[in-house]
C-alpha cells in the first residue's frame, strides 16, 4: 500500500477505534472481575483484561510506525454503552455472575463487529492485518469461552 496522507489516517482511525473498544474490554473485565465470587472467573477475568491490555500496546505500536502518535482518550461511543451497562448490571444485580457473564458476552460480539469491519474497510497494511487477525481470533476464543461458562 503507498502510503499518503489519507491512508495513514484512515489506518490510524482504524486502529484508534479498535484501541478504544480494546479499552473498553479491559475495563469491563477488570469490573467483572472484582463482581464476581468465583475465583476460577476472576482470575480469567483478569487474564482477559491483562490480554487486551497487551492488544492495546500492540496496535498503539502500530499507530507509532505509521508516525502518529496515541492518543489515549478512552473508549468510543460503542465501547461506553458497553462499559455502562456492566457498571449498571452488576450494581443493580449484586455481582449476579449471569448477568456478568452476559455483559462480557455482549461486550465480546461488539468487540468481534468492530474488529471484523476494521478488516472490511480494508485500510491497514498487510503486517497490521495480521496483528488485527490475530487479535480476532483471540477474542472470539474468549467469547467462546465466556459462553461456555454460561451454560
Amino acid at each position: 500500500m503507498i502510503h499518503t496522507d489519507e491512508t495513514t489516517k484512515e489506518a490510524v482511525k482504524t486502529l484508534e477505534g479498535l484501541i478504544s473498544i480494546l479499552e473498553d474490554g479491559k475495563l469491563g473485565y477488570t469490573n467483572a472481575a472484582e463482581h464476581v465470587e468465583n475465583p476460577a472467573m476472576k482470575t480469567d477475568f483478569l487474564e482477559y483484561a491483562r490480554e487486551r491490555a497487551l492488544f492495546i500496546v500492540e496496535l498503539q505500536d502500530e499507530i507509532n510506525k505509521l508516525g502518529k502518535s496515541t492518543d489515549t482518550s478512552g473508549g468510543g461511543p460503542l465501547g461506553a454503552l458497553h462499559r455502562t451497562w456492566i457498571d449498571i448490571k452488576s450494581s443493580f444485580t449484586g455481582g449476579d455472575t449471569e448477568a456478568i457473564i452476559n455483559a462480557c458476552v455482549t461486550g465480546e460480539e461488539a468487540a468481534i463487529e468492530k474488529y471484523k469491519s476494521a478488516l472490511d474497510e480494508n485500510h491497514l497494511e498487510h503486517n497490521q492485518v495480521s496483528i488485527v487477525s490475530k487479535q480476532l481470533n483471540s477474542i472470539q476464543n474468549t467469547l467462546s469461552q465466556i459462553k461456555m461458562r454460561a451454560n
